[in-house]
């Protein structure tokens, strides 16, 4: 903590030889998935002119599809633990380093930057983190505001295949399903301008409406690896028979529950199905948002408690990230406390963020929960095996509870 702060950089040009580098590594992984993609309306885009990309998020696939696809030079909005070790690469490739969850006023001012000084466009993926379930994580509501703020026409592109590929539960294991995406001009600067903050998060909203799982089935994509199923439990806490929370265990093609004993198997189609008796959710997300609803039903009630030890590693910049021990991290109707070895005492009150950044086998260490603020990051490892998912959950549906109050 006693670490001098990094001095603040402007955004650069991303470098044409380094993207060109990265389209000739990606190249192989994009055939392998036989990728292809379709352009509407990009007619009404000048070549010249900047434009803000909006992207979904659902895999390492990403940036290598924007890359593909967007003619442009463009900077990337890049979580800022991306920058560690790396920090002069990634901005040579034009990233822009963020906090996930967290209001970034320094962000909007670099974005601005790239707009109207560098004169080139911004890639973002405002769900700021993969998709656990397969649909779209929640938006920051502020996002409209910033659409009227850069006076920038708006260009959307959407993944297919991409979750079901290599969705972020199963472990960096791959599947083989095709990946295409279109690249749509959605909005103008006139439309931008002419209409309401509500109305444009209407229209986001509408924009991030999918549902992977939906796609896999309507298309009849057979997904036949035998491990469909590994680490489904990541994302599938709670079993809807007996109601246990961490106990599910999902392996090969089945997630079963370690307390009642009932096995659900994933199909190749992408559907849940009981071995023995009812299948209470035969779709994913249903089962997520059951669980959603489960959780704000706790909160409400206020039996909610997160309560678990922890190994913390913290980032103060962006030379190392810093293993300081063990803690222990609790999570309530007010917010998240850790303490931790060294003296560390962090509070984070529940109105600070709208959403939690938690992943899943993060830079391969293990499933993570991360608080913090641009001063400070915490990354908190659960080491009783507590669903980050469920962590997630909760703290929209605190934020939502509070917001709604106020």
């Amino acid at each position: 903590m006693a670490l001098p702060k990094e001095k603040p950089f402007t955004p650069r040009r991303a470098s044409r030889f380094f993207r060109a580098l990265i389209n000739v590594i990606s190249s192989g992984e994009l055939r392998k998935v036989h990728f292809k993609y379709m352009s509407k309306g990009m007619e009404a885009l000048d070549k010249k002119q900047p434009c803000l990309y909006l992207m979904n998020h659902s895999s390492f696939l990403d940036l290598k599809i924007a890359e593909r696809i967007i003619p442009q030079r463009f900077s990337i909005v890049t979580t800022s633990d991306a920058f560690v070790g790396q920090r002069w690469l990634l901005r040579t490739l034009g990233c822009i380093p963020t906090t996930k969850f967290v209001t970034d006023v320094t962000l909007v001012r670099r974005m601005v930057y790239c707009f109207d000084t560098l004169k080139t466009s911004v890639l973002m993926f405002p769900e700021a983190s993969y998709s656990f379930d397969g649909t779209a994580t929640t938006l920051p509501e502020g996002l409209s505001k910033c659409l009227k703020l850069f006076g920038v026409p708006v260009v959307m592109v959407t993944t297919y295949g991409d979750f079901l590929c290599d969705p972020l539960y199963n472990g960096l294991q791959q599947r083989k399903v095709d990946v295409s995406a279109t690249m749509e001009y959605v909005l103008s600067p006139e439309q931008i301008k002419d209409m309401s903050v509500d109305e444009l998060n209407a229209e986001l909203r509408r924009l991030f409406s999918f549902d992977n799982f939906r796609y896999q089935q309507e298309n009849n994509i057979k997904i036949d690896e035998p491990f469909r199923a590994d680490y489904l439990h990541r994302v599938l806490y709670k079993c809807p028979h007996c109601l246990a929370e961490g106990a599910t265990v999902g392996k090969g093609t089945t997630l079963t529950c370690k307390s009642c004993d009932k096995t659900y198997e994933l199909t190749e189609n992408g559907f849940m199905k009981a071995l023995d008796g009812d299948t209470e959710f035969d779709h994913i997300p249903d089962w997520y948002r059951w669980q959603r609803e489960c959780v704000r039903q706790e909160i409400q009630d206020g039996s909610y408690r997160l309560d678990t030890d922890v190994d913390v590693i913290v980032m103060k910049d962006t030379k190392a990230v810093y293993r300081i021990g063990g803690g222990r991290l609790t999570h309530d109707i007010n917010g998240f406390r850790l303490i931790a070895d060294g003296g560390l005492d962090y509070q984070q009150p529940a109105k600070l963020s709208y959403s939690l950044y938690a992943d899943y086998l993060w830079y391969e260490i293990g499933d993570v929960i991360c608080i913090g603020t641009n001063e400070m990051l915490y990354y908190c490892f659960p080491r009783g095996g507590a669903p980050v998912a469920k962590a997630r959950l909760a703290t929209e549906e605190i934020y939502k509870i509070i917001t709604a109050k106020k």
